[in-house]
Order: C-alpha cells, then structure tokens, then sequence
C-alpha cells in the first residue's frame, strides 16, 4: 500500500512544532537548575565558621567581619592600630635591669601578625615621646581600637603615672613633671578623637631609679584613669614594683594568653595578671583596669590582614 504524501506532510508539520517545545523545556530547565546552583560574584558567601557574621552591602556603616581560625569566629574593629615604645637606654642610668626595647619589638611583632597597623619606636626622648604620641593620635581613625604600649621607667608623682624618655634628668618630683610625659591625657585625646576602644599595656612598674635623689616619692604607678571604653594592664598593681627578676615574663605571659583560642583581650589580661603572680609567688601582681561597656572580641588571629 502506498503513502499518501498530504498525510505525511500534516504528520510534519505537527511534530515538528512538537520537537523543538521538547528541546526548549530541556535547555530551559538546565539553565534553571545552573542558576539554582551557581552564587553571583558579589553575592554574600556563609563561612564555615560559627559566629561569623557575612558582610553585607551596608559594609561602610558597620564593623567588617574577618575569618578566625580557632573554636570561635568574631567580628573586628574596622581598623586596629598600636604604637609601641621601648626604652632601655637611659642617659641618666645605663643599660636597663630588663629588656624593654625587646619586649616592646616582641609585642610590636604580635599585634602586626594580628592585623594591627603597628607604628614601633625605641629610646625615645621627651620631645620624641611627644612627638609619637601626636602623630599617633592625629592619624587614629574614628570608630577605631587603640593600642598603646610602653615598656621602660615610669614614676608616679602627684597621683598620675608619667612615662620616662630616655634623657631624662631627674634629681625631684618637680624634675618627673617636667620631664616625664603623664599617661592620662593620651588617653583623654583618644577618647575626644571618637576612639572606641583603647587598650593600654605598661610595662613601666620598676622601682624608681631616681628615688636615690629624692624622698617622699611613692612607688610604683598611680591607677590609671581610664574614659569608657578603656582596657589597660600594668605589669604591677599601683604603688608596688615588679621585681628585677622580671626579665619579660609579664610580656611574655601576656602574648601567650592572646594565643589562646576563643579568649578575649580582657580574659587575656585578666589571665596574664592570674599566671603572673603564681609564677612569681605573689611577688608581682599585674594590675587590671576597665572601664569597658561591651565584650571585647578575641585577638584576631596571627597572619590576619592589617586593616
């Protein structure tokens, strides 16, 4: 029997339209499940850290969030910075019982590997102290954590700590005034520049190599005063002395307590002051002040990116 050619050709123009629908669905459909799939470049990526908060498109306005290797992820300042000094070489005195240059450098290297911008300084005097103190504060963003650490001779005099340059001349209490820098009104320019965080470590709780010149001096450091938001660690409590056999064990016991996992820089303080004086018997107890308002984050991790 033959084939008519009129069917044949209504049978082609009826599948034909048939096909290509068929062959349209299935491109379709992969190309909806592809996107179903695939993420945009800027889209918002979840970590596999716990904790961490991904950063949104409003990232300007609010605190970065940074990837942290250990049991806990946190969030971190929107950008961390420190000035550390060392001074060892005194004109007045020679070389320093301790090590206060390398304690610094020690620290310094520290928090650059945690993603501080670290400005580092060494024997420095009045005018240079003055000098990193201003431009310190000057370049110190709003918003942003502070660090500052000293290592070398403090005095109290007056009820305030002042830190001692490297050419000092002191032979009276009048001479600490005029030579020595006071803490506090660092801190107070901090806090009037929007400073939210600032942290201080002094390494400076050395018995008073002057006091041989003059009497009725106290010993030790004044407490600190410290504006909102302010965390600071000495390496003795107020009116007492490390002992000479301090030789770093308080720095050295402060960054290994900033390498544990999941603590916060006040539980590394607190812990610091803690392992300190049961190494030392109660001989040196480290003093801890705060007057924060919120939980500080941990330490970000070594290898984290200056901000």
């Amino acid at each position: 029997m033959g084939h008519n050619p009129i069917s044949r050709a209504r049978l082609t123009i009826w599948v034909a339209p048939a096909v290509l629908l068929l062959l349209l669905a299935g491109v379709g459909a992969v190309k909806s499940n592809a996107m179903h799939h695939a993420r945009p470049a800027d889209a918002d990526i979840e970590t596999s850290v716990p904790g961490l908060r991904p950063a949104t498109a409003d990232a300007g306005k609010e605190e970065a969030a940074s990837q942290i290797p250990g049991p806990s992820a946190v969030r971190l300042p929107a950008h961390s910075m420190a000035l550390v000094i060392g001074n060892g070489r005194y004109s007045d005195r020679g070389a320093s019982p301790w090590h206060p240059v390398e304690d610094a450098r020690a620290m310094a290297d520290e928090l650059r590997g945690r993603g501080f911008d670290v400005t580092f300084k060494e024997n420095l005097s009045k005018q240079g102290m003055r000098d990193g103190f201003s431009s310190f504060a000057a370049k110190v963003d709003p918003g942003a954590t502070a660090l500052i650490f000293f290592s070398g001779y403090g005095i109290q005099s007056a009820r305030r700590t002042y830190l001692i340059p490297v050419n000092s001349e002191i032979w009276s209490e009048e001479d600490v005034q005029r030579d020595g820098l006071p803490l506090d009104p660092v801190l107070i320019d901090l806090d009037a520049r929007g400073v939210t965080t600032k942290l201080v470590v002094i390494d400076a709780s050395r018995r008073n190599p002057f006091e041989r010149r003059f009497r009725g001096g106290s010993i030790g450091l004044a407490p600190i005063s410290t504006p909102k938001g302010t965390l600071a660690i000495y390496s003795a409590t107020p009116n007492q002395v490390a002992p000479d056999s301090d030789t770093g064990m308080f720095v050295g016991e402060l960054i290994a307590q900033m390498r544990r996992d999941g603590a916060s820089l006040e539980d590394a303080f607190n812990r610091t002051r803690t392992m300190v004086a049961r190494a030392s018997h109660n001989e040196q107890v480290p003093g801890v002040f705060s007057s924060l308002t919120e939980d500080l984050p941990p330490p970000p991790a070594p290898g984290t990116p200056a901000r």
